[in-house]
């Protein structure tokens, strides 16, 4: 199977899932990157990785709809059979969300549904929240929901500083990501309704 991966910064997930693949713990091939920033480090990662990248840039576009249908022909081109995002910082719109119903996963640094939204590392943070963590679930319209495939927690302890949480976080995140596209890849996962099933 061929993965897409959206990514929009450091693209250290992007990373993870690379490494997976190159020890053979995912078996599918990472064909394509998807960026939306000029910038991103991600970029770099993809071109020493040998990933073809597709720079899509949103002010480009008139609107979403035609930005999502370049995207979707690069996706169609690549026969693309799993949308992995990793950072990517848009709320995907009704064309790639309907196209590729229950073929997108994101992951989100954070118990959802607790802590929504592109800060919830700090959010959970200055809550005081005791217990925070990971979850990768499958894309819907709605930000950040969606069935929940894997769920990770870990706690705060007493001296913890906002970067000594987001470092355990992104630990948590390198290790569960590839965990759930290896299940996706293998058949394992099952949708029933909002639920998913992990099939042994």
């Amino acid at each position: 199977m061929n993965i897409a991966v959206f990514a929009s910064g450091r693209g250290t997930n992007f990373a993870a899932l690379l490494r997976a693949v190159k020890k053979g713990k995912i078996q599918a091939s990472i064909s394509l990157l998807i960026c939306d920033n000029p910038k991103a480090q991600a970029l770099a990662r993809a071109r020493r990785a040998g990933v073809k990248v597709v720079l899509v840039k949103r002010e480009d576009f008139a609107s979403r709809s035609d930005f999502e249908q370049k995207i979707i022909q690069h996706l169609k081109e690549n026969d693309i059979g799993l949308i992995v995002l990793a950072g990517f910082m848009r709320v995907l719109g009704p064309d790639l969300v309907n196209g590729y119903k229950d073929k997108i996963i994101n992951i989100h640094p954070a118990l959802l549904p607790a802590f929504k939204g592109a800060h919830a590392i700090q959010d959970a943070f200055d809550y005081g929240a005791k217990i925070t963590g990971v979850t990768v679930h499958f894309v819907d319209e709605k930000m950040d929901h969606g069935p929940i495939i894997l769920q990770k927690s870990l706690e705060l302890e007493e001296g913890d500083t906002l970067e000594s949480l987001e470092a355990k976080i992104h630990k948590v995140e390198h290790k569960i990501y590839p965990q759930a596209v290896k299940l996706f890849i293998e058949g394992k996962l099952q949708l029933e309704g909002r639920k998913v099933r992990i099939i042994q």
